[in-house]
């Protein structure tokens, strides 16, 4: 590839392709990959992203730069017989960004750059379409004052509105040319008024207005928020892609439109999208008109129809994915505009993966790797009960899967300000922007009047998984007054609402949801990632009912059953608080003889549920206090039921308080300053699996002794616990069980030879690691935390995705000095960080054997841990360079 920074395209020759999307974003590397294989492309050229970060690093363009546009330019009118700027034939361009990862709606677009009060005449004549060439202008004067000069879109809007009011019109397409001169002028006026500048008339000026609009855009707070979002760098700067346009508004036999290869939402092998006659590419995704569905494409424009469903059928066989085109119809000929990977809903991600092996185009494993594991949420969650009683408010097009109910907000900012303070919100608007992107992300569903299946809306919140309607036409959306109006209806700010985004339909009020069905296709690809993986998934589940829906997703085992998460119900708090409250031993005790046949029950049903699989049973943990009465009206109240005096409770209160609760009497600690509570969680973890052993149960107990720092602390615990099991097990009865302990002090982490030489196991508590690690209260940290990772102090919330630099390390140095003491160390994850996919690799590489999450979080952490294995080696001997152990089969359960 000759250029320094750009790279031409056309006439069949294209300087790079697919590979290069790093250098030319996926826009401008795909423009030329489609020029390589003879699918139909305007000419064009791309500057490369290394010039974007030139810009954006010295603040002003590369000194080569210039010299290599120009060149481009001279070569793009030597192969269309135009000129930028020329009287007879102009020649016209659209600018567009494109990083190398697809940021949808992020970015800012230009079309019909070079026109001005004398190329828009030459255009005229050149066409004989004086309607077409007024309506390309006045559009690119918007397009470009508002990406450029920083005029906003709604006030040139607003004079379009007025012009059509004028003219007693609905559409667009109903004014006539002199109208659209007319409104050239008016938007000139605006955009003097707005500046202090004349709009610019010199094309080459334009041109690069332009190009340096696209590198700052790299940096517009919408796009920094959707990397931030989705996970991408922002060091990779942007590409610019300048490409000859070609016209879908210059009569009945022209039109655009954008397409999906399958559909979307649900994966069928059929092509999905939309489009409009007479219109130009922006027209559909930006919902101001509403389009008519791809099929009608094939009355309207049969050549141009059937051209469309060869191209697209070349384009998945060679890229071997599901495509995202947008085309454009010119007076009957095709031209493809642009090529991606289309994004998906999660329904549709996995039916393309297995359904793309079926057709013998991909193989297992790049199925397995071609689904987000994070996407997989949206296919567990709940859906709107069918027998639901419901009051239909209006109905659009279902453009997103899943339903969620919400007070109505109008406003982005409002939806935002609202969910951060705890509130759901359902976000509902005429039409939705890239401006509006944090108020879509903080609403649980979005619904707009306008647009259709592949506007911003629709695109926007697939790729979130949030269940969205677009098309409510029968919705009138004031949004200046913060109402919408359905069938006589007022819907104001506040009211509940209920979205169904797989029907469509908006609902009022809460509606009833119900669980969700998993496909086939689900179950396939989960069994392929089974095959891959290396690293098992287990479980965090403290009630039968949670274990048996984890083990229904998959769960192999229980890692985090919290046994505190057992005494905060019914009777069983006040047993709790009564033993709490107790002076002496012995009325401790019987506090205690209370709680064991709860426990035991409990402890009982999970090992009937996991019946064959190992469950780690974690000790009593949190401090004392968090079992107490809050309030005076819960000490009268408990004061009554136990026949003390109210005083006795607040004095109780009072003497349990502590100045860090999360550093006191808490964990292992608790258990040796009342061994007696330690005995009774043991009695009733062996007495439960005695009696489930004897009914049949394959039953596999880990006993884990929480906040261990000092290896005594565990021995004193695992002394009562082993005693314990002696005294319910008697020798002739066969259990296999370990005693292990949670990882969640440094301290811990770094004596962790010493600790593995008692521990049978180990489990890493990497909330509380956290915690202690960084010095950081999650509960405290919402104050100064999102500031952090705005501002680039911390890449991520370390609460959300493990810090590998410091957490990591800790947990690199306790594997590694854990299984030097004891090769056969079996080593776990159980804290929130075991169902965040980028979490579960680093366990993976550093050879942990299991991960455990939520349930609902389990089909996410077996998918991750595939991605995982088959994207890293293993570690295989102590020499490597973090000095990991192989990973090595444990002595009980996995």
């Amino acid at each position: 590839m000759p250029n320094a920074f750009v790279y031409y395209f056309g006439a069949g020759h294209a300087d790079g392709g697919r590979a290069d999307k790093a250098l030319l974003g996926g826009k401008g590397a795909n423009l030329a990959e489609m020029t390589r294989i003879g699918i139909p492309v305007p000419p064009g050229f791309t500057i490369s992203t290394e010039a974007c970060r030139a810009f954006l690093r010295e603040k002003k363009h590369p000194k080569a730069l210039r010299g290599e546009v120009e060149a481009a330019v001279r070569r793009l009118e030597k192969d269309t017989g135009k000129k930028l700027g020329g009287t007879e034939h102009p020649l016209l361009v659209s600018v567009r960004s494109g990083g190398a990862v697809s940021m949808p709606g992020m970015m800012d677009t230009i079309l019909n750059l070079g026109l001005n009060d004398t190329t828009v005449e030459a255009l005229a004549r050149a066409s004989g379409e004086p309607r077409f060439a007024y309506d390309s202008y006045r559009r690119f004067i918007q397009m470009y004052s508002d990406v450029v000069l920083g005029v906003p879109q709604k006030d040139f809007e607003a004079l379009l509105e007025g012009r059509k009011i004028i003219r007693d019109v609905e559409a667009d397409t109903a004014l006539e040319w002199e109208d659209l001169k007319a409104l050239v002028v008016e938007y000139k006026i605006l955009v003097a008024r707005e500046t202090g500048q004349k709009f610019p008339e010199n094309p080459t000026d334009q041109l690069w207005g332009a190009i340096e609009a696209v590198f700052r855009s790299w940096n517009t707070d919408r796009a920094v928020a959707y990397r931030r979002l989705n996970n991408i760098p922002d060091d990779l700067g942007t590409a610019v892609s300048v490409v000859s346009m070609v016209y879908g508004n210059m009569g009945g036999d022209s039109g655009t439109g954008v397409a999906f290869t399958r559909n979307p939402s649900t994966g069928e092998k059929k092509i999905f999208g939309e489009f409009l006659i007479n219109a130009q590419g922006e027209d559909v995704v930006a919902g101001i008109r509403t389009p008519l569905l791809i099929r009608e494409m094939e009355r309207a424009l049969p050549t141009a129809y059937k051209e469309l469903l060869q191209v697209q059928a070349t384009l998945e066989r060679h890229y071997r994915e599901m495509q995202d085109i947008e085309f454009t119809v010119e007076k009957g000929r095709l031209y493809l505009l642009q090529t991606r990977i289309g994004k998906r809903a999660a329904a549709a991600a996995v039916k393309v993966a297995v359904d793309m092996v079926d057709e013998a185009l991909i193989t297992r494993e790049e199925a397995v790797l071609r689904v987000d594991p994070q996407q997989l949420e949206q296919l567990l969650h709940r859906r709107l009960d069918p027998a639901a009683e419901t009051v239909v408010l209006s109905t659009g097009l279902p453009a997103s899967p899943g339903a969620a109910s919400g007070q109505v907000v109008f406003s982005p900012d409002v939806a935002h300000e609202r969910n951060a303070k705890g509130d759901a919100v359902i976000l509902i608007r005429s039409e939705t922007s890239p401006d509006d992107f944090h108020g879509m992300v903080a609403a649980r569903a979005i619904v707009t009047s306008r647009g259709g299946m592949t506007s911003h809306a629709a695109v926007v919140a697939r790729g979130m998984g949030k269940c969205c309607v677009v098309g409510a036409h029968d919705l009138e959306v004031d949004e200046s007054r913060g109402i919408a109006i359905a069938h006589g209806r007022v819907i104001r700010e506040g009211d509940w609402v209920t979205v169904d985004g797989t029907t469509g339909r908006i609902l009022l009020g809460k509606v009833a949801t119900v669980e969700p069905e998993l496909s086939d296709q689900f179950h396939i690809l989960m069994g392929w990632a089974d095959a891959a993986r290396t690293m098992k998934v287990r479980t965090n589940a403290d009630t039968p009912a949670d274990a048996q829906k984890a083990r229904e997703f998959g769960a192999e085992g229980i890692g985090l059953c919290r046994t505190e998460h057992m005494f905060f119900e019914g009777d069983r708090i006040i047993s709790m608080r009564e033993m709490i409250l107790a002076v002496t031993e012995q009325e401790r005790r019987a506090a205690l003889a209370k709680l064991l046949p709860m426990q035991r029950a409990d402890f009982k049903g999970i090992f009937k549920a996991m019946d064959g699989l190992p469950v780690t049973i974690r000790l009593l943990d949190p401090p004392l206090h968090e079992f107490l009465p809050r309030s005076e009206e819960d000490s009268r109240h408990l004061a009554q039921i136990l026949h003390i005096d109210e005083a006795q409770i607040l004095h109780a209160v009072e003497r349990h308080r502590e100045n860090n609760p999360m550093l006191g009497l808490r964990g292992c600690r608790l258990g040796i300053t009342y061994p007696e509570i330690t005995q009774m969680q043991a009695q009733a973890i062996f007495e439960a699996a005695l009696e489930a052993m004897q009914e049949g149960i394959d039953v596999q107990v880990e006993v884990m002794i929480p906040l261990v720092g000092n290896v005594k602390e565990f021995s004193r615990q695992e002394e009562v616990i082993r005693d314990m099991a002696e005294r319910v097990l008697g020798s002739d009865t066969k259990l296999p069980y370990l005693v292990g302990t949670m990882i969640e002090l440094p301290r811990a982490a770094l004596t962790a030879r010493a600790i593995a030489e008692e521990a049978e196991f180990f489990s890493f508590g990497t909330n509380d690691l956290t915690q202690t690690t960084l010095g950081i209260s999650r509960d405290d940290a919402g104050t100064f935390l999102p500031y952090y990772i705005e501002n680039g102090i911390l890449p991520d919330d370390p609460f959300q995705v493990l810090d590998r630099e410091g957490v990591g390390r800790l947990i690199e140095i306790a594997t590694r000095e854990g299984r030097s003491a004891r090769p056969r160390l079996k080593i776990g994850v159980c804290g929130e960080h075991g169902g965040d996919p980028r979490s579960v690799e680093f366990f993976q590489n550093i050879g942990l054997d299991y991960v455990s999450c939520s349930p609902f979080r389990v089909p996410v952490a077996r998918l991750a841990a595939a991605h995982a294995a088959l994207r890293t080696k293993p570690k295989s001997s102590p020499s490597d360079s973090e000095g990991i152990r192989p990973l090595t089969p444990a002595v009980a359960g996995d």
